[in-house]
């Protein structure tokens, strides 16, 4: 894998990893839910190759070397995070790479502020994750609950094979080690006691006590007017679900590739070749769009 730059954004709020020419066209990459910058350590230095642009990858806050937030982790606060990159980056228009929970923060900024994203090439993700307005109560009770219950102790891992083990093994998704490694070491941080634990800001992990309905999530599909270009993987986490085909059909002139490879594919060694190339293919052939 090609060594990105290391940087620090927003007064030093948000870190990131970049890879192609500092002049370059910015494409901002955004990561998914516990992931980080290293999420396209594979994939990044290929497009950059590619299409000549400089691709850099944002650790959300909570997430990999970012800042910790005092309050809570709303999808909508992360857009924040966008746009702050963004204009450090002196980018008044940048393609969005973005996977699974950073595809959806991509999908809320572009419906809300077009004028803020030329393009979405996003991967194995599309919208939010919704609660039904009916459920809101409950939801709310969960989050609250979740919330007052007393932290848990830090895992700690002799070493980072054993780190890597862990997230393979208590992952939300399925995905192999040789995949997830990159995000693993970039997650790590060795502890007084000489073990390694996670930087990844725990309260992450608490229940969110609201969530975007289903008809919001829509809506904002609904008003995407740049060029989208959906990846998924064969064994993704969109497929055929109800949720799926209701949020693909409410974005105008999305297209959609499937890919072989799981929700991770963009991290799969024997995948992200056929990712770079979907995702170069698309741009190459399609109107192309003032990244600055």
């Amino acid at each position: 894998m090609t060594s990105p730059r290391i940087l620090s954004l927003a007064e030093g709020r948000l870190a990131g990893l970049a890879w192609g020419e500092p002049e370059a066209p910015p494409w901002l990459a955004l990561h998914g839910w516990l992931d980080n910058a290293a999420s396209f350590s594979r994939l990044a230095p290929v497009l950059a190759s590619q299409l000549g642009v400089r691709i850099v990858a944002i650790d959300f806050a909570g997430h990999g070397h970012s800042w910790h937030t005092p309050g809570d982790y709303a999808i909508w606060d992360y857009c924040d995070d966008v746009l702050d990159a963004a204009d450090a980056l002196g980018a008044t228009r940048p393609t969005l790479l973005a996977h699974s929970m950073g595809a959806g923060v991509a999908c809320l900024l572009a419906a809300a502020l077009p004028e803020r994203v030329a393009r979405l090439a996003l991967i194995d993700g599309l919208g939010a994750v919704t609660t039904a307005a009916e459920e809101a109560p409950r939801q709310l009770r969960r989050g609250l609950l979740g919330h007052r219950r007393s932290p848990s102790r830090p895992a700690r891992y002799a070493d980072e094979e054993e780190a890597v083990f862990a997230r393979v093994k208590g992952g939300a998704t399925p995905v192999r080690a040789e995949a997830i490694r990159p995000v693993v070491l970039r997650n790590l941080e060795e502890s007084e006691d000489g073990r390694l634990g996670w930087r990844t800001d725990p309260r992450l992990a608490r229940p969110s006590p609201v969530r975007l309905t289903p008809e919001q999530v829509v809506a904002c599909l609904a008003e995407i007017a740049c060029p989208t270009l959906l990846i998924e993987g064969e064994d993704g986490i969109l497929g055929e679900t109800e949720r799926a085909r209701s949020a693909r059909a409410a974005l105008p002139g999305l297209e959609r590739r499937v890919l072989t490879g799981g929700h991770h594919l963009h991290l799969e060694p024997e995948a992200v070749s056929a990712v770079a190339e979907t995702i170069a293919s698309w741009v190459l052939s399609g109107r192309e769009p003032s990244d600055r």
